[in-house]
């Protein structure tokens, strides 16, 4: 078992069900999610220790947004409970050619106004493998990014591995700063990044050519850079995907296998199944396995409504292996 710390928002989320329109719907269904913390869920679920670093309102609604966390399997000691608003997002979920959408209500919830200096970091590092952050936690306020860089200069100074998914979201960036004003200093400390063009043209204000590019760049620009993760995606619509990923050390290339996913359940949280099957395969695997079983670990997510994969290491390795896929197990 690895002790791995995650750190980032937490929102309500609320979605009309089976495939309404938010103009049609007369009910919204309830889940708590977000990204890190989906991470960190999956992570806790392959029976790793998790703690999990964010803010909730001392209402109901934050009391039980812990109480979920808790039933994922995450450890929530740390979590502050202040006064004020949950961060809320609205989704309705797309179908064949229609879209999925988004809506964000976020802006003033109480953990944009998290302290640096409300954690004991010795005592929640102490003996910890390693460190999982996003993009998302620094593009929330000052206060965040401040945060998450205090994170990463404490599990620097303990060598524990960081693991960073950059995740840039341009409607996130509304408090006066730029990516490129605060996202160099936390790459500075990440051992692991996922990413793609994009985020690396956003994060450092570039003109990256291309993903190669950008890798030989952040190589030579990184010193403690270990790897960078990449994943590909083609839209068929938004019921038929197919996705694989890269895993990039500076000298060689490890590939996944690519999945056709043709009958989607839930998007959302794709990604973060990803990224934890990723974090869980380089503390237990060889880069080439901890690719297979991130991808696996991701694919299986659009299978799984709600943000969470709720997935064991048996069923990712099945996959991984293509065995008993679809098959009823008795």
């Amino acid at each position: 078992m690895k002790k791995i710390i995650s750190l980032g928002e937490v929102m309500l989320r609320l979605s009309p069900p089976s495939n309404e329109r938010f103009f049609q719907t007369r009910q919204l269904d309830i889940e708590f999610g977000g990204s890190e913390a989906n991470v960190g869920a999956a992570l806790a679920f392959w029976g790793n220790h998790v703690i999990h670093l964010t803010a909730f309102p001392t209402s109901e609604i934050g009391l039980s947004a812990s109480a979920t966390l808790r039933r994922n399997g995450i450890d929530t000691k740390y979590i502050k409970h202040t006064e004020g608003r949950i961060g809320v997002y609205f989704l309705e979920q797309g179908a064949m050619q229609r879209s999925s959408k988004i809506i964000y209500d976020r802006a003033d919830s109480v953990f944009t106004k998290i302290d640096e200096n409300d954690f004991d970091w010795n005592e929640i590092l102490e003996d910890a493998d390693a460190l999982h952050w996003s993009g998302i936690t620094p593009a929330l306020s000052q206060q965040c990014a401040d945060f998450a860089l205090r994170a990463l200069k404490e599990a620097h100074k303990r060598s524990i591995l960081v693991f960073g998914d950059l995740n840039y979201r341009s409607n996130l960036w509304k408090y006066g700063k730029k990516p490129n004003e605060i996202m160099p200093d936390l790459m500075a400390y990440t051992n692991v990044m996922i990413a793609g063009t994009r985020d690396f043209n956003n994060c450092l204000d570039q003109e990256y050519s291309g993903f190669e590019a950008a890798r030989s760049d952040l190589f030579s620009r990184f010193k403690q850079l270990e790897y960078i993760t990449t994943t590909k995606r083609e839209s068929i619509s938004s019921s038929h995907n197919k996705i694989s990923a890269k895993i990039y050390s500076k000298d060689k290339v490890y590939a996944s296998r690519e999945y056709d996913l043709s009958h989607i359940v839930d998007r959302v949280g794709t990604g973060d199944a990803f990224a934890g099957g990723l974090i869980h395969g380089l503390l237990n695997k060889d880069p080439q396995k901890a690719v297979e079983f991130g991808m696996a670990a991701g694919a299986l997510k659009h299978s799984v409504p709600g943000d969470v994969l709720l997935c064991s290491e048996e069923e990712i390795q099945e996959l991984v292996l293509g065995e008993s896929i679809g098959k009823i197990k008795r």
